[in-house]
């Protein structure tokens, strides 16, 4: 049994078709593998937790008569541990319905430095 001459191009014209679908939809179409989806959406949840709980931490640093002191010692700490572990024990992160401050099992860096910089950003304007 002998193929008819066009089913060779027609199969080539079908895988090059096939890859270049896959190369534009990966690159430019915004499709990802699950692990890339599951990355992206740990980051933008940490990120959406953070924007909400700061300005708890912000309210509760204004409420703190001794915040001057306090952001001064947390100003002088360097790493992100430190940092959150201050801000935790000050009483900044409570909720003010909760006991205690919520602990989470990953510590990230990003999440301690932008609740330093806001304190210290609202701090400065209230003290003005």
């Amino acid at each position: 049994m002998e193929a008819p001459i066009w089913l060779k191009p027609a199969i080539l014209g079908g895988v090059a078709g096939a890859i270049a679908t896959i190369a534009v939809g990966f690159n430019q179409g915004g499709w990802m593998l699950s692990g890339s989806a599951e990355k992206m959406a740990q980051e933008r949840s940490a990120a959406a937790v953070t924007e909400a709980l700061v300005p708890v931490c912000i309210g509760q640093s204004k409420a703190d008569p001794e915040v001057t002191m306090k952001l001064a010692q947390l100003k002088a700490l360097s790493s992100s541990y430190e940092q959150r572990e201050f801000v935790m024990k000050s009483g900044w992160a409570t909720i003010p319905a909760a006991g205690s401050p919520r602990r989470r099992s990953r510590s990230t860096r990003s999440r301690a430095t932008r609740w330093s910089n806001a304190i210290g950003r609202a701090s400065c304007r209230t003290t003005r």
